[in-house]
């Protein structure tokens, strides 16, 4: 077992309070990693406080253990005071930097230890203990090896949440990072009473006409590039009026321009509506688009990595984006 699993289950076990959050505008496997985990500490008589900035997005409110998430800073005080400081650990979970804790930040910050769970690829040290996977497929991979270790039962929800958070994070099993150890997990979770076809009917067949509206929008302003070999998607705000979709809708468009066969690398530029511009990549082959996504100040894997821009206009971020991707290229 790795030194720095052995500190976290240290510490976790000698807590009686949880603290857990994820970064802002949650995906698939933070909130699969959240509620997972926290059903797993509460297996273990621990008190858990699950907090996100915002509501849990329709696309994943189908998850068990939605109701039990937590909105109001003061309410974690509250928590907090109650435990007394060295009864409670702090568990940051899929956040590859500080600032992608949203607004919640120095609050979440000030409940030591904390300790960080995660698995990207150029990730910003923060917290006081970092275990940092990389190659690994996901953060809900990481939470079962973790429950594991603290000699936890993974009950058949916890279950569901984990092997959504890794169906999520692997594109359904087909990205590079699934690994044997991966398609393990997945088996044990189905032992536990996980039906992948149930869980592929709520990610892949929930969606609402006004999503459908907003992708008929953004596959209209597809562009490749490169001999095809890159290709390029985007929303606007307009977009998102005209449709009626909200901004977690746009998850998972950005496979569409992947998809192509001729395409290497694929972007997805969107209008956050924030005054900043959030950029997506997706990669097939060699093309390091964490390395790209870095040079900007993001982060993320090989094949899977975002950014976003503050203060640059949406055609000045787009020719960046596109010059960045024809360099990538030329320089393989």
């Amino acid at each position: 077992m790795p030194k720095i699993l052995e500190i976290f289950i240290a510490a976790i076990s000698s807590a009686s309070h949880v603290v857990l959050a994820t970064h802002v505008n949650p995906d698939g496997d933070a909130l699969g990693s959240l509620l997972g985990f926290a059903d797993i500490l509460k297996g273990l008589g621990k008190e858990v406080f699950s907090y996100l900035e915002e509501p849990v997005s329709p696309l994943y409110d189908f998850l068990p253990g939605t109701d039990s998430v937590q909105y109001d800073l003061d309410t974690l005080r509250e928590f907090v005071a109650q435990a007394g400081e060295k009864n409670v650990v702090t568990v940051i979970l899929d956040c590859g930097a500080v600032d992608r804790l949203g607004k919640a930040q120095n609050a979440i910050l000030a409940n030591s230890p904390v300790l960080v769970i995660d698995h990207h690829y150029g990730h910003r040290k923060f917290g006081d203990e970092l275990w940092l996977e990389s190659s690994w497929s996901s953060t809900g991979e990481m939470v079962y090896e973790l429950a594991l270790g603290l000699g936890a039962a993974v009950s058949e929800n916890a279950a569901f949440c984990l092997y959504v958070a890794i169906v999520t994070d692997t594109g359904s099993f087909k990205y590079e990072c699934t690994s044997q150890r991966t398609m393990r997990i997945a088996a044990d979770l189905i032992e536990k009473g996980v039906r992948p076809d149930k869980v592929s009917e709520l990610v892949y067949d929930n969606y609402t006409l006004s999503r459908l509206r907003l992708m008929e929008l953004v596959l209209a302003t597809l562009e490749v590039h490169a001999e095809g070999r890159i290709g390029l998607i985007s929303v606007t705000e307009e977009m998102f009026e005209k449709s009626g979709a909200e901004r977690e809708d746009t998850e998972g468009f950005i496979n569409y321009p992947r998809s192509l066969s001729s395409v290497q690398v694929a972007g997805f530029i969107k209008d956050t509506g924030a005054g900043a511009v959030a950029v997506s990549l997706r990669a097939k082959g060699e093309v390091d688009v964490a390395a790209i996504a870095t040079s900007f100040g993001g982060g993320g894997h090989k094949n899977a990595a975002g950014f976003r821009f503050s203060g640059k206009s949406f055609s000045q971020v787009h020719a960046d984006v596109l010059q960045a991707l024809h360099i990538a290229l030329l320089s393989r």
